[in-house]
């Protein structure tokens, strides 16, 4: 099982949606050379179980997770792959019965404070915030520091270079997610030296 500290090792953690398999690769390599300890790669492609396999291969120091987990199929492709950590934008009783199996950490989503209430009594102190900004960003973390003390977040969904440390210096974030630090012109040019070099801007604060 990852080790959550050395998991939010660097608390921004890209939010990967991989539209060639030839990309997995470079790019899982080129963003741990920026300073990413941890990537998540979506369920939205149909690449995305082979994706995190040759990610996790490539840079086995990495933590590659699986996310967008929304069912058994999603779920078992990325167990199938070792995945090394999973995030839902949601959570429902069933998926809760899943991650019940899982042996790596786990982070359903959640936007209001009942959904982090009953994600809370299955267990999980860590909790993915999505989508933030629309579900009233730091204000809504903020007020719910106090009443929901145990419970961490990792916010993603509108975050970005400008506003990451506003999110990050509040006690109750852990990290954030975003695709805000891929250069889309390079990834598609497949320019490694270029994508690897705004990326690591991104994490300058």
């Amino acid at each position: 099982m990852s080790d959550m500290p050395e998991l939010f090792k660097c608390p921004i953690v890209p939010v990967l949606t991989i539209d060639a398999a030839e990309q997995a690769i470079p790019l899982a390599e080129t963003l741990q050379k920026a300073g990413f300890s941890a990537l998540e790669v979506t369920f939205r492609t149909q690449h995305a179980a082979a994706a995190i396999a040759a990610m996790r291969k490539a840079c086995p120091d990495m933590n590659i997770g699986a996310g967008t987990i929304t069912g058994q199929k999603q779920f078992d492709e990325a167990c199938g792959v070792g995945s090394d950590f999973l995030v839902s934008p949601g959570c429902d009783a069933a998926l809760f019965d899943l991650f019940e199996t899982a042996t790596v950490p786990v982070f359903p989503g959640i936007a209001t404070p009942s959904e982090a209430l009953t994600a809370l009594s299955h267990g999980y102190e860590v909790q993915k915030f999505f989508p933030a900004s629309a579900n009233g960003g730091t204000a809504m973390l903020k007020a719910m520091a106090a009443p929901l003390a145990e419970i961490s977040f990792m916010p993603t969904g509108g975050i970005d270079r400008e506003n990451m440390l506003d999110y990050l210096d509040l006690p109750n974030v852990v990290a954030v997610g975003g695709s805000w630090m891929i250069d889309k012109t390079a990834l598609a040019k497949g320019d490694w030296e270029a994508l690897g070099s705004f990326a690591e801007q991104q994490i300058r604060v």
